[in-house]
């Protein structure tokens, strides 16, 4: 016999609106499994800090040194200072390719990152970051090797050689553009259950990526790496739940239909204009004039509204607004016997 197994509860996710940027981002995921949300927040964690793809300056070629402890004539800063700020250039590549980027400049002033020509697929994000200070005569002319790659990766200098014979000096760099994660999981209500989980991340970066777009890769990571711990056919838990949330709302759409058929909308007619939740000043100049219920005032045409004491246009608006979305209107014909068999049956 083919087993029978148990539904998951399946997750809504959804994005701050008011606070998503390019550099920040907050996800709501709930309701989850108890237990889920520290889970699925520590795998998500470790794989945004850890194993998202980006792309770096590697290594450079500084006209006139070879090495980071020398000094540049006409340049403010020192070599090791220069790249030290090479080392915060924020890059992107498009097609996740290697590429390279030329900085040359012969005024004297202040250099940025816009200073920078680079290839057609390499993007720059901090373009007002400060990379050196140029004196009276002096000139910069920098070649930049940009490369994609994960994580942390130490400067890769070839084994046995001080100096490069094309003069490049090699950086270590921070591929990943996450700077900071954090997570948080608080109960969330299922029905009458408590103890389901609800999932908060935060996620920061470096403007090279969105929150939403590194999200997805790390998704993609967590699925394709645990795909591989799958020893028979995987167990269709998404299918399952998938049914059995469309039998709950198949259920509760049919338990709205049955209150429907048994209330009478024109029941609504009897109730206090109080249901209307008017402002003070619309709900008293109704309660001045003697109008206490709704029948009262959907009995009346606009002009006898309008004419209420003290009763403005805004007051007029907001009322028929309200009397409208009940499904009634002004000037509606009932008559004193169908308002006695409502109040009879009530």
């Amino acid at each position: 016999m083919k087993r029978e197994y148990q539904s998951l509860t399946i997750p809504k996710l959804e994005w701050d609106s008011k606070t998503l940027t390019p550099f920040y981002g907050q996800l709501f995921a709930q309701p989850l499994e108890p237990g889920f949300g520290i889970t699925l927040g520590t795998a998500l964690r470790r794989i945004l800090l850890g194993g998202i793809e980006g792309a770096a300056v590697t290594s450079v070629i500084v006209k006139g040194i070879n090495n980071e402890f020398s000094a540049i004539e006409g340049i403010e800063e020192d070599a090791m200072q220069l790249l030290l700020n090479f080392k915060e250039i924020r890059v992107k590549s498009t097609n996740g390719r290697a590429g390279k980027m030329r900085l040359k400049k012969n005024s004297s002033g202040v250099v940025v990152v816009a200073d920078i020509v680079a290839d057609d697929h390499i993007e720059l994000v901090n373009k007002d970051h400060v990379l050196a200070h140029i004196s009276e005569g002096g000139s910069i002319d920098v070649e930049f090797f940009v490369e994609p790659g994960r994580g942390y990766q130490t400067a890769r200098w070839p084994l046995g050689t001080a100096l490069q014979e094309d003069e490049r000096i090699y950086l270590d760099a921070f591929f990943s553009p996450v700077t900071r994660v954090a997570y948080d999981v608080v109960k969330t209500r299922v029905g009458d259950d408590i103890d389901y989980d609800k999932l908060i991340l935060t996620i920061e970066t470096n403007g090279t990526q969105t929150p939403v777009d590194v999200m997805h890769y790390a998704v993609s990571v967590l699925r394709t790496q645990l795909e591989h711990f799958l020893s028979i056919t995987e167990i269709p838990f998404n299918e399952l739940s998938c049914k059995e949330v469309e039998k709950t709302e198949t259920q509760e759409l049919k338990e709205q239909e049955i209150v429907s058929e048994q209330e009478d909308p024109r029941k609504i007619l009897l109730k206090s204009v109080d249901v209307l939740e008017l402002s003070v000043r619309a709900h008293n100049c109704l309660t001045n004039a003697g109008i206490k219920r709704i029948v009262d005032l959907a009995r009346m045409d606009e002009d006898s509204v309008f004419k209420i004491k003290n009763f403005g246009k805004k007051s007029f608006d907001e009322v028929k607004e309200r009397i409208n979305s009940l499904g009634l209107s002004f000037g509606m014909t009932i008559s004193d016997e169908e308002l006695a068999k409502l109040e009879e049956r009530e």
